[in-house]
Protein backbone atom coordinates (compact mmCIF):
# COMPACT_ATOMS: atom_id res chain seq x y z
CA UNK A 1 0.00 0.00 0.00
CA UNK A 2 1.32 3.44 -0.94
CA UNK A 3 2.36 5.81 1.79
CA UNK A 4 -0.11 8.65 2.13
CA UNK A 5 1.10 12.24 2.06
CA UNK A 6 -0.86 15.43 2.82
CA UNK A 7 0.64 18.62 1.40
CA UNK A 8 -0.66 21.74 3.17
CA UNK A 9 0.07 25.14 1.68
CA UNK A 10 -1.37 28.52 0.87
CA UNK A 11 -3.51 28.81 -2.22
CA UNK A 12 -1.09 30.55 -4.66
CA UNK A 13 -3.65 33.18 -5.61
CA UNK A 14 -3.72 34.37 -1.99
CA UNK A 15 0.03 34.64 -1.41
CA UNK A 16 1.96 37.90 -1.23
CA UNK A 17 4.70 38.00 -3.88
CA UNK A 18 6.10 41.45 -3.07
CA UNK A 19 9.35 39.92 -1.76
CA UNK A 20 9.56 37.67 -4.85
CA UNK A 21 8.42 39.79 -7.82
CA UNK A 22 9.68 37.15 -10.27
CA UNK A 23 7.02 34.73 -9.03
CA UNK A 24 3.37 34.67 -9.99
CA UNK A 25 0.52 32.50 -8.75
CA UNK A 26 0.80 30.52 -11.99
CA UNK A 27 4.53 29.84 -11.42
CA UNK A 28 3.91 28.67 -7.87
CA UNK A 29 0.97 26.50 -8.96
CA UNK A 30 3.17 24.85 -11.58
CA UNK A 31 5.89 24.16 -8.98
CA UNK A 32 3.31 22.63 -6.64
CA UNK A 33 1.79 20.48 -9.37
CA UNK A 34 5.22 19.31 -10.53
CA UNK A 35 6.12 18.25 -6.98
CA UNK A 36 2.81 16.43 -6.49
CA UNK A 37 3.30 14.59 -9.80
CA UNK A 38 6.85 13.71 -8.82
CA UNK A 39 5.69 12.30 -5.48
CA UNK A 40 3.00 10.27 -7.21
CA UNK A 41 5.58 9.01 -9.69
CA UNK A 42 7.64 7.79 -6.73
CA UNK A 43 4.68 5.76 -5.53
CA UNK A 44 3.20 8.06 -2.90
CA UNK A 45 -0.53 8.68 -2.60
CA UNK A 46 -0.70 12.48 -2.29
CA UNK A 47 -3.51 14.81 -1.27
CA UNK A 48 -3.14 18.56 -1.68
CA UNK A 49 -4.72 20.95 0.82
CA UNK A 50 -4.32 24.54 -0.37
CA UNK A 51 -5.79 26.96 2.13
CA UNK A 52 -6.96 30.55 2.19
CA UNK A 53 -5.66 33.08 4.69
CA UNK A 54 -9.00 33.53 6.42
CA UNK A 55 -11.28 31.65 8.78
CA UNK A 56 -11.80 28.80 6.32
CA UNK A 57 -8.13 27.75 6.60
CA UNK A 58 -8.59 25.81 9.82
CA UNK A 59 -11.76 24.16 8.56
CA UNK A 60 -10.02 23.05 5.36
CA UNK A 61 -7.11 21.50 7.26
CA UNK A 62 -9.45 19.85 9.77
CA UNK A 63 -11.56 18.35 6.98
CA UNK A 64 -8.51 16.97 5.18
CA UNK A 65 -7.13 15.41 8.36
CA UNK A 66 -10.46 13.90 9.38
CA UNK A 67 -11.19 12.43 5.95
CA UNK A 68 -8.06 10.29 5.68
CA UNK A 69 -5.08 8.88 7.55
CA UNK A 70 -1.66 10.16 6.47
CA UNK A 71 1.87 8.85 6.99
CA UNK A 72 3.51 12.21 6.40
CA UNK A 73 2.31 15.79 6.34
CA UNK A 74 4.38 18.44 4.60
CA UNK A 75 3.68 22.04 5.54
CA UNK A 76 4.66 24.65 2.97
CA UNK A 77 7.11 27.46 3.56
CA UNK A 78 4.44 30.06 2.78
CA UNK A 79 2.73 29.27 6.08
CA UNK A 80 5.86 30.02 8.09
CA UNK A 81 6.74 33.39 6.58
CA UNK A 82 6.10 36.28 6.97
CA UNK A 83 5.73 36.43 10.72
CA UNK A 84 2.22 37.88 10.32
CA UNK A 85 1.21 34.29 9.48
CA UNK A 86 2.71 32.83 12.65
CA UNK A 87 -0.69 32.36 14.31
CA UNK A 88 -2.07 30.53 11.26
CA UNK A 89 1.05 28.36 11.11
CA UNK A 90 0.66 27.48 14.80
CA UNK A 91 -3.02 26.64 14.30
CA UNK A 92 -2.22 24.35 11.36
CA UNK A 93 0.62 22.67 13.24
CA UNK A 94 -1.57 22.08 16.29
CA UNK A 95 -4.37 20.66 14.14
CA UNK A 96 -1.89 18.23 12.58
CA UNK A 97 -0.58 17.28 16.01
CA UNK A 98 -4.10 16.76 17.36
CA UNK A 99 -5.76 15.02 14.39
CA UNK A 100 -2.82 13.07 12.94
CA UNK A 101 -0.50 12.30 15.87
CA UNK A 102 0.95 9.26 14.12
CA UNK A 103 2.03 11.21 11.02
CA UNK A 104 5.53 12.45 10.45
CA UNK A 105 5.72 16.22 9.89
CA UNK A 106 8.12 17.85 7.46
CA UNK A 107 8.65 21.26 5.93
CA UNK A 108 9.68 22.38 2.49
CA UNK A 109 11.64 25.57 1.92
CA UNK A 110 10.11 26.38 -1.48
CA UNK A 111 7.37 24.87 -3.63
CA UNK A 112 10.16 23.18 -5.60
CA UNK A 113 11.64 21.00 -2.82
CA UNK A 114 8.57 19.24 -1.44
CA UNK A 115 9.73 15.82 -2.63
CA UNK A 116 13.04 16.19 -0.79
CA UNK A 117 11.20 17.22 2.39
CA UNK A 118 9.00 14.13 2.25
CA UNK A 119 11.90 11.83 1.42
CA UNK A 120 13.86 13.01 4.46
CA UNK A 121 11.24 11.29 6.63
CA UNK A 122 9.67 8.65 4.44
CA UNK A 123 12.81 7.21 2.84
CA UNK A 124 15.65 7.69 5.33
Amino acid sequence: MARRILAIGIEPGNADYSAFPQLTPEHVRSYIEAQLLRLRGLGYDVTSCLIDLDLTAEASVTAALRDERFDCIVIGAGLREPKERLLLFEKVLNLVHQLAPEATICFNTTPADTVEAVQRWMDP
